[in-house]
């Protein structure tokens, strides 16, 4: 495999790969420096963290996923149909990766922020319901009493806005619970 190829699948996807080695090829490996770095892997913080189940909706926090592979990976490893909180306002993404994903399992797109144009032009002819909201608590609330029933509510940003992972994240959880 070319090392173009393999850049083009994503870190999350090359991660979760080399994360799949059968155990007992790792046992078998002679290198313990090798063998050390798989045994001390840790779980992504907000990474596709289940949150609650309220109105018959899944929230799952992946407040890690800052850039379209990540998202890419969070919207092909959510099962049903999800209405995805994504942050607007970088006009340098380019989203063509998650049209053909977003077609098949994007129900409703909430853009938050208050420049939400590139989101909205990028999946027009994508997702059919796609809305705008200023915070990431008012998104939770637009999911929560969306008329879309047994859907899974994705907070995955797609990009950059300001806030780190860990402050989306929280914010994102604590919106959740405070339903």
């Amino acid at each position: 495999m070319s090392i173009e190829l393999l850049a083009n699948q994503g870190r999350d996807r090359v991660h979760g790969g080399l994360a799949a080695i059968d155990s007992t090829k790792l046992r078998q490996m002679r290198d313990n420096a090798l063998r050390s770095c798989f045994t001390r892997l840790e779980e992504t913080t907000y990474r596709m963290e289940y949150v609650a189940r309220i109105h018959g909706k899944e929230f799952i926090n992946d407040a890690a996923g800052r850039s379209v592979n990540a998202t890419w990976y969070a919207l092909e490893n959510t099962e049903g149909s999800i209405i995805w909180i994504a942050f607007g306002g970088d006009n340098e993404v380019d989203y063509s990766r998650l049209h053909s994903i977003a077609l098949r399992k994007v129900r409703t797109l909430i853009c938050v922020g208050s420049d939400n144009q590139h989101l909205h032009d990028a999946f027009k002819d994508v997702v059919s319901d796609i809305r705008d909201v200023e915070s990431i608590g008012a998104a939770v609330h637009c999911a929560c009493y969306s008329a879309l029933e047994n859907a899974k509510v994705l907070f995955s940003p797609a990009t950059r806005n300001g806030l780190s992972d860990e402050t989306a994240g929280r914010i994102f959880r604590h919106e959740v619970n405070e339903l």
